[in-house]
């Protein structure tokens, strides 16, 4: 049978909120069997569970946003990346502020916790959300096209293209694909950090965003060039931190995908916008585990991979 995973052992980190600036404490639980991942606000007075699920993000400006009546947490897709790209199942994530901390701007870093505590399997069949016909959403024409689309997959890959007008990108690869059977998560796409450009900072600050972010949690750009001194830590990061932010998107869904994933433009708005066009259509997706783990697609049934 292909298990569940939970982590071993608890795991704590600090940092800030990207947007907020402020400083959050984010401790990581193992849970039990067919918990899911559940976000706890354990700095209001009653603490406030929320269970991540498709219907749940409640905002997608700038960042993945959930939430539970009035109890919100903002910037949750590294992390949710990460999680996703180490098949863990079930998961507390205790938190002291209302946004995940940025850390280094990539997943690297929440791999490096998650791997650190170490992963258990748990005796429960791992649970996936099978798409078994296309479902795809779109916005705009021309130049102003963006879409994203599942087809039926036996596996989970995805393929992201980015069209930015800007020599720093332009000059990067626009296009990349990953598949989680055939590729390496910690490896190809984890380190990929977000990115940002200098005319916008100024903007996002007035209004309450950006507020956390620099040089050393993002990639900054001017009008011309990548203005950090390290440079890019893949040829096509740009592409790649689209990747990242996609895998944890899609995992909001709370089960993985047995799916392809393909996208033109798409950001978080429309990922998750495909998510619950998925879920409307019950004819368009199943759930399916494994008895035997050597029926499930390569990626899954492996160990998951160190760096």
């Amino acid at each position: 049978m292909l298990k569940q995973r939970t982590l071993k052992t608890i795991t704590r980190a600090v940092g800030v909120g990207l947007h907020s600036g402020q400083r959050v404490e984010l401790t990581l639980r193992p849970a039990p069997p067919d918990t899911g991942i559940v976000f706890r606000r354990v700095d209001l007075p009653e603490p406030v569970d929320i269970p991540i699920s498709a219907h749940a993000v409640t905002d997608t400006r700038m960042a993945s946003t959930i939430g539970e009546g009035g109890a919100k947490v903002h910037t949750v897709e590294h992390l949710m990346s990460a999680v996703a790209g180490l098949g863990l199942d079930n998961l507390y994530i205790d938190i002291t502020a209302e946004e995940v901390p940025i850390l280094d701007g990539s997943s690297s870093s929440f791999v490096f916790l998650l791997q650190s505590a170490g992963v258990e399997l748990q005796d429960a069949p791992k649970r996936f959300i099978r798409v078994i016909r296309p479902v795809e959403v779109r916005e705009g024409e021309g130049k102003n096209l963006k879409w994203a689309r599942f087809d039926p997959y036996h596996g989970f890959k995805l393929r992201f293209e980015i069209d930015f007008a800007h020599p720093a990108v332009d000059s990067t690869g626009q296009c990349v694909e990953f598949d989680l059977g055939e590729d390496n998560y910690v490896r190809d796409i984890a380190r990929a950090r977000t990115f940002g450009f200098t005319k916008d900072v100024e903007m996002l600050r007035t209004h309450g965003l950006a507020l956390g972010g620099g040089l050393d949690n993002a990639i900054v750009m001017d009008d011309y060039k990548v203005l950090n001194s390290d440079g890019l830590r893949y040829d096509d990061e740009f592409a790649k931190h689209k990747i990242l932010d996609a895998i944890g998107d899609l995992f909001m869904i709370g089960k993985p995908l047995l799916a392809a994933y393909s996208a033109f433009r798409s950001g978080h708005g429309m990922n998750n916008q495909l998510l619950r066009a998925l879920l409307d259509q019950p004819d368009a997706w199943e759930i399916v585990t494994f008895d035997n783990e050597r029926l499930a697609p390569k990626g899954f049934a492996e160990p998951v991979r160190a760096w």
